[in-house]
C-alpha cells in the first residue's frame, strides 16, 4: 500500500513537470486541470512536489523576454539587451592632462637649475578651442586641462613647476615626451566592446554611454507584476488592526519586493474571499500575477480551484518550509503564483519562485538577491529529509543560532532575524560546527 501510495505519487510529480497535470477537453483540445480532481479545500494535499520540481514547471512557462529602447538618462539600473561596442576613441584627440605650458621636449632636454632654459610664450589654448599655429623651436603655449595639444607640441609642463617672467618661462629640470599628455583612445578605443549584453547599468556605465556618444539603449523590459491580495480578514495597509481583523502587511511588503527585483507593480487592493471578486481581479494587464492569500485547502481557499478551472495550476502544494501551500500556473498566458497568507511563508515563496522569474525576467539572474556569508553552526539544527527548510538565525561572535521564533505568521522574527540559511532537502539534520551560508537581510 505504502509502494502504490508512492508512485501515485511520483506519477503526479512526473506529469506536473512536463505540464501536464490535466485533463483533456475534446471539445476545445485544451489541456485544462479539472475543477473536481483540484478541489481540494479541507481535504489536504495528496502530494507536494520538491522545490526543483516546481521551478522546473514555472521554467517550462517562463514567458519571453521583451526589450525597449529608452534614453540612457533612464538607464541606471536596467539590464543591456545588446553588446555596446564603440564607435569612437575617447579621447579623440591629443589633450592636456594639467594646466601648464605645451612643449617639445627636446627644448628643455639640457635643462637645470643652474641652467633654466627660456621658452617663449606664444598664446593661450582653452577646452574645445584648437590652436592652428604650430609651435616652435623655443616656443611655449599656455594650455589649459582638456585643450587639446598644439602641432609640434608632445609635452605639458605644469604652472607649478616652472617660473614666468614677462613673456618667458624658465624650465629648471627635463621632462620626458609625452608626460601630462592624454593620448586617442586612452579611455576607450574604437571597435572596443565596453559593455556586454545582460550588464544591469550603474551610474559611471549611464556616464561611459554617454561619453562615446550613445544616447539611447535597449534594455530588458520590466515584467508587469499585479498583486492579488486576499481575506476577509484584512484591513488596509497602515490600519491598526482591531477586533477580529488584521492589517494587511504582504501587499507592502511585496511591492517592494517586485521594485528591487526590477518589476513594475499595481494592485488589486484587497480581495474578498469570494470566486467572482478574485477572478475579476485577475482582468488586469500584466505579465505575472501574484495571488497572496487563499492558497491552500480552507474552505475560502478558491485560487487553486479557479487557477485550475480558468487556466491551469500545474503546482500545488511544496516541499519546503515554510510556504508549503504554494501554487503556480497561469491564466491568460500569465504567470501566477499563489502565496500564502502568513506574512513570512509569503516572503519565502516570493523569494524561491515569484521573485526568482521576476529577477530573470529583467536579465538579473536567477539567485537569491543577498549577500552571502560562511559561518559554522553554534548549535544543531534539525530537519526532515525530502523537504527544504527556510531557518531564520541569528549571528553572534561569529557563530550561526536558530531565531528563537519561526513561525510562518511572524514577520517581525523576520525582522528581528541577522538572516536565514537553507537546510537542503537531502539533509535530516546540521551537526553542530557545520559550516552554512547565510543570506542576510
Amino acid at each position: 500500500m505504502k509502494d502504490d501510495s508512492n508512485l501515485s505519487c511520483s506519477l503526479v510529480r512526473v506529469n506536473r513537470l512536463i505540464g501536464w497535470s490535466a485533463l483533456v477537453d475534446r471539445t476545445t483540445k485544451k489541456t485544462r486541470v479539472s475543477s473536481r480532481t483540484h478541489d481540494v479545500r479541507m481535504t489536504g494535499f495528496t502530494c507536494r512536489s520538491s522545490v526543483a520540481e516546481a521551478i522546473a514547471w514555472t521554467d517550462n512557462v517562463f514567458p519571453s523576454l521583451k526589450t525597449e529602447k529608452i534614453t540612457i538618462s533612464q538607464s541606471a539600473g536596467r539590464v543591456l539587451a545588446q553588446t555596446i561596442t564603440s564607435k569612437a576613441n575617447v579621447p579623440g584627440f591629443h589633450r592636456s592632462m594639467m594646466d601648464g605650458f605645451a612643449i617639445r621636449a627636446v627644448d628643455i632636454e639640457q635643462a637645470s637649475e643652474s641652467e633654466p632654459v627660456a621658452l617663449r610664450i606664444a598664446g593661450d589654448i582653452y577646452p574645445g578651442t584648437p590652436h592652428s599655429v604650430p609651435l616652435s623651436s623655443k616656443q611655449t603655449i599656455r594650455i589649459m586641462t582638456g585643450a587639446p595639444i598644439p602641432t609640434g607640441g608632445d609635452a605639458v609642463i605644469p604652472v607649478e613647476d616652472v617660473r614666468v617672467r614677462g613673456d618667458q618661462i624658465l624650465v629648471s629640470r627635463p621632462i620626458a615626451e609625452g608626460k601630462h599628455v592624454g593620448v586617442p583612445g586612452e579611455d576607450v578605443v574604437s571597435g572596443q566592446i565596453v559593455l556586454a549584453a545582460g550588464r544591469q547599468l550603474r551610474p559611471q556605465d549611464v556616464g561611459l554611454l554617454s561619453s562615446i556618444g550613445i544616447d539611447a539603449v535597449g534594455v530588458l523590459c520590466k515584467p508587469r507584476v499585479h498583486l492579488v491580495t486576499t481575506g476577509n480578514e484584512l484591513l488596509p495597509a497602515g490600519t491598526p488592526p482591531t477586533d477580529f481583523m488584521i492589517t494587511d502587511a504582504n501587499s507592502p511588503m511585496l511591492e517592494s519586493l517586485v521594485v528591487r527585483d526590477g518589476g513594475d507593480v499595481t494592485s488589486a487592493g484587497i480581495v474578498p474571499d469570494n470566486p467572482e471578486c478574485i477572478l475579476n481581479a485577475f482582468q488586469a494587464e500584466a505579465d505575472i500575477i501574484i495571488v497572496s492569500g487563499g492558497s491552500s485547502v480552507g474552505l475560502e481557499d478558491y485560487v487553486p480551484q479557479l487557477l485550475a478551472e480558468h487556466g491551469e495550476l500545474g503546482i500545488h502544494g511544496v516541499q519546503m518550509r515554510p510556504s508549503s501551500p504554494v501554487g503556480i500556473g497561469t491564466y491568460k498566458k500569465r504567470i501566477v503564483f499563489l502565496l500564502p497568507g502568513n506574512p513570512v511563508a509569503c516572503l519565502c515563496g516570493y523569494d524561491f519562485f515569484a521573485g526568482r522569474t521576476i529577477r530573470k525576467l529583467t536579465g538579473r539572474g536567477t539567485e537569491l538577491p543577498y549577500s552571502r556569508q560562511i559561518l559554522p553552526l553554534g548549535e544543531p539544527l534539525v530537519s526532515v529529509e525530502g523537504r527544504k527548510d527556510y531557518v531564520r538565525v541569528q549571528i553572534s561572535e561569529g557563530r550561526v543560532t536558530k531565531s528563537t521564533r519561526q513561525g510562518a505568521s511572524m514577520l517581525f522574527s523576520a525582522v528581528q532575524s541577522d538572516g536565514f540559511l537553507i537546510i537542503p532537502e537531502e539533509s535530516s539534520s546540521l551537526a553542530t560546527g557545520a559550516m552554512v551560508t547565510i543570506y542576510r537581510y
